[in-house]
């Protein structure tokens, strides 16, 4: 028997390891109801989702909902995700921003019905006085950072994170490529961060 008959029967060697499915396939899949995708894909998207959330509510038990609320509208919203517009964690990113802003939103209002509740229900003491001081010098802290900043990297800080633009929106209404608006919005928080002085 010479060897090209003793190998005939046997099946090709694949010598390249089958290569993990990217983000956007598990997406895909994910948008036709396939649950082992959505479980392929949860480690890689919900830590990043997590940490968004984080930085935008600055609560931690908020910040789990917020996710815990994104990855669930990832399953449901998933047949929308379209791969020709933009990358799956882009897309994981934009959904956990909208309803962090939406959380931070909601919070704002119950706080502004409470001040509002409470300004027309007590009176004014001694104590509510200086917290009334203590919070302007802050807000006029926060103003001048915000205004210490370059022109470009104000405009897209009051966008991205006052009017509660996504990344993407922020860098259609200034006509700039994605990749400088994240550059300017990451320069713009370090200053910010400084200017106030956190750690």
């Amino acid at each position: 028997m010479d060897e090209a008959e003793g190998t005939a029967g046997r099946p090709a060697r694949a010598d390249a390891p089958c290569s993990p499915p990217s983000p956007e396939d598990l997406l895909t899949r994910v948008g036709r109801g396939d649950q082992d995708a959505f479980r392929q894909l949860y480690p890689v998207i919900a830590g990043p989702a997590l940490g968004l959330a984080r930085r935008v509510v600055r609560d931690e038990a908020q910040a789990e909902e917020v996710c815990q609320e994104a990855l669930i509208a990832v399953w449901r919203h998933a047949p929308r995700f379209d791969p020709a517009r933009g990358g799956a964690l882009t897309w994981v990113m934009t959904l956990t921003h909208r309803r962090a802003v939406e959380r931070v939103r909601s919070a704002q209002a119950a706080a502004d019905r409470d001040r509002t509740y409470a300004a027309r229900n007590h009176h004014t003491a001694f104590d509510e006085v200086s917290d009334t001081v203590e919070n302007r010098l802050e807000h006029e802290q926060v103003r001048r950072c915000v205004n210490a900043l370059t022109p470009l990297q104000r405009e897209s800080v009051l966008l991205a994170y006052y009017d509660g633009c996504t990344y993407r929106e922020t860098a259609e209404r200034l006509d700039t490529h994605l990749g400088t608006i994240k550059t300017r919005l990451r320069d713009g928080l370090i200053r910010l961060r400084d200017c106030l002085a956190v750690t």
